[in-house]
């Protein structure tokens, strides 16, 4: 086998295993509450988003479950944290740029601190300092950034290895990795391995954190799918109102791209 043809072979697992354990990730929010209250977000490609929730859910539980798990039982706490902070230290100029298109310049000014203090003291960020000087972290996405501006949920999806979303945050997920400083530095060198190494291993972080509500809602729904849904929209409506507090997220199943209000 030439070296070329290992390369190639080599980057289009690593590619498969990166976009399986981050996608799936993603897939699992924790849930805001413990009851799966029904959500008012249409679902008309339901059959459609039921089968692709079920093949996603095969490939976590062959494979993604029990590398989390894995990855619990190899590295201690404090080793899974300071992947963690590192993770959350190369997301900040995507956090960045949102609290900008957000308007949120006091955000702005705190993840920009964060970055800086993290960078330096904090070892390249694998230490969170900032937080220990009350400047906390704050996941920033352009679905986010599209709600703030009233674009409401759209229909509800299931992407194919991503997971849950909707019309407005799956347009979020993919403008984000477009403008991720990290996929474009690896893109123009040709070192894509390292895009999504850091995906891999991010999605392997978070999943790990969820190893315990994910095992409870599939045992405990008698609906995994709609639980899973119903989870995932309170966890992003809770976020929105979170990070936008004059922002109420759409709950009627008329709304798609246009405003959040009535």
């Amino acid at each position: 086998m030439s070296n070329d043809t290992f390369k190639v072979i080599s980057t289009a697992l690593l590619l498969s295993l990166a976009l399986s354990v981050a996608g799936c990730a993603k897939a699992q929010k924790p849930p805001v509450t413990a009851t799966y209250q029904s959500q008012q977000v249409a679902d008309p490609l339901e059959p459609m988003n039921r089968a692709i929730f079920g093949f996603n859910d095969v490939v976590d539980q062959a494979l993604i479950e029990p590398l989390a798990k894995g990855y619990v039982a190899l590295l201690p706490q404090f080793m899974r944290d300071a992947v963690q902070n590192f993770m959350h230290n190369l997301q900040a100029p995507v956090d960045v740029a949102n609290d900008l298109l957000q308007g949120n310049i006091d955000s702005a000014g705190v993840a920009t601190a964060r970055f800086v203090i993290n960078s330096t003291v904090g070892i390249a960020g694998l230490v969170d300092v900032a937080a220990k000087k009350d400047l906390k972290y704050k996941d920033e996405d352009f679905g986010q950034t599209l709600a703030s501006w009233g674009v409401g949920n759209g229909f509800y999806l299931v992407l194919p290895i991503i997971g849950p979303s909707t019309l407005r945050d799956a347009t979020g997920t993919f403008a984000d990795a477009y403008a991720d400083p990290v996929r474009m530095w690896s893109y123009n060198t040709g070192h894509y391995w390292v895009y999504y190494t850091r995906e891999g291993i991010q999605g392997l972080d978070t999943r790990s954190r969820l190893l315990k509500p994910v095992d409870d809602m599939r045992k405990n729904s008698l609906d995994y799918y709609a639980a899973a849904r119903s989870a995932y929209i309170q966890h992003r409506n809770a976020v929105i109102r979170a990070n936008n507090p004059a922002t109420t997220p759409a709950s009627s199943p008329e709304q798609g791209l246009g405003s959040d209000h009535p």
